[in-house]
């Protein structure tokens, strides 16, 4: 059984994120509902359509006439310039109309950048998401970001573009990586930590039960989905409220881009941060306590620098897109659940966080 989840962006826009398990059916009907059945591009992580990609266009067949596959590299390195020059250039050369529309089937990464492609080519295309991370299923296919990474930092070139909807079926989790499974658990426990603290206890229980899709951790999608949506409906441009999901997200950008993009992945860098964050709140006062992330510590095998590192890491922490007139400004908690934003001039503070985050971690 489906459930969705509706996020108006203003008063003429709107479209429902769907959650379920095989719920190819519901998918069909909205196809048969919103497009003419001529033309589909799929673009799909190379992995998951080693994976799953026949069952894809097989399901697609049923209404469109022609399916025109599109893959995308799986990693963080898909991320750039070149790849979305590429799928824009895959897009125009076979045809693609205002009216095409372009179904993304992956990760976070493959929903950037395809994303950004379909913002980009003849000035918009129809989008639509279908998540097959745990991370893109409760974070990055909701709320309309879009963009790849350069030189200089993370997501620095992008646009807003909202889909015309979020199918997520948590039957692809079936072939989810582990390491995959706590890259999404971070983004969850953010939730947790900026929104809902009842969410740490349900978390740890579904972690001790296992990572396989069940109606345990489909709850907990809907739950952190229906979070991100609030959220987002409150700020589309992330100009006020929707700066909190970035908690722990400048120190983690800061640590992919140093470390190398795919050498630290996002969600360990993210839960990295997240501690950072939190030390760094709780030295300005807050009741929080970083020990709060302890019962997954475990889960995060992450190769952690050495603490000569960390000038270099604030130095990176300067490049990032919240920057504001050459100021750092970070997501903190007053106390879990309530997250501001703190403009932050003070060098030892970071890198004492830093310093906090790399010692719980070792």
């Amino acid at each position: 059984m489906s459930h969705s989840i509706n996020i108006r962006i203003a008063q003429q826009t709107s479209y429902d994120v769907y959650t379920g398990r095989n719920i190819w059916d519901k998918v069909i009907a909205y196809f048969e509902s919103h497009y003419s059945g001529r033309k589909l591009f799929i673009a799909i992580d190379s992995r998951v359509d080693k994976l799953h990609g026949q069952k894809v266009q097989e399901e697609c067949k049923r209404y469109f006439q022609s399916c025109h596959v599109l893959q995308v590299p799986e990693g963080e390195e898909s991320k750039s310039i070149q790849q979305w020059s590429l799928l824009q250039d895959k897009l125009l050369e076979n045809g693609v109309e205002r009216s095409t529309p372009l179904l993304a089937v992956g990760g976070g990464v493959t929903g950037d950048v395809a994303g950004f492609a379909a913002a980009s080519v003849l000035r918009g295309i129809p989008l639509v998401h279908m998540p097959t991370s745990l991370l893109a299923m409760v974070d990055s296919s909701i709320g309309g970001k879009t963009g790849i990474n350069h030189s200089v930092g993370k997501n620095l070139i992008g646009a807003f573009y909202q889909p015309d909807a979020v199918f997520t079926d948590i039957e692809f989790l079936e072939t989810l990586d582990r390491r995959e499974w706590i890259g999404g658990l971070a983004e969850m426990l953010k939730y947790a930590a900026i929104r809902k603290p009842a969410l740490f206890d349900q978390l740890e229980q579904a972690v001790e039960a296992g990572f396989k899709p069940s109606d345990q951790w489909l709850a907990l999608i809907r739950e952190s989905a229906q979070i991100k949506a609030d959220i987002v409906q409150e700020d589309v441009h992330e100009s006020g409220k929707r700066t909190w999901l970035n908690f722990g997200h400048t120190f983690a950008h800061a640590l992919e881009k140093w470390a190398g993009y795919g050498n630290i992945s996002h969600g360990e860098a993210v839960f990295t941060g997240m501690i950072a964050a939190t030390y760094f709140s709780k030295m300005l006062g807050s009741s929080v306590e970083e020990i709060r992330f302890e019962p997954f510590k475990p889960l995060y095998n992450i190769n952690v620098p050495g603490d000569e590192t960390i000038p270099e890491l604030i130095q990176v922490m300067q490049s990032d897109k919240k920057v504001k007139e050459q100021t750092i400004r970070l997501v903190l908690l007053k106390k879990w659940g309530a997250p501001y934003l703190k403009k932050c001039e003070n060098e030892l503070a970071l890198h004492d966080s830093w310093k906090a985050a790399f010692d719980a971690l070792r």
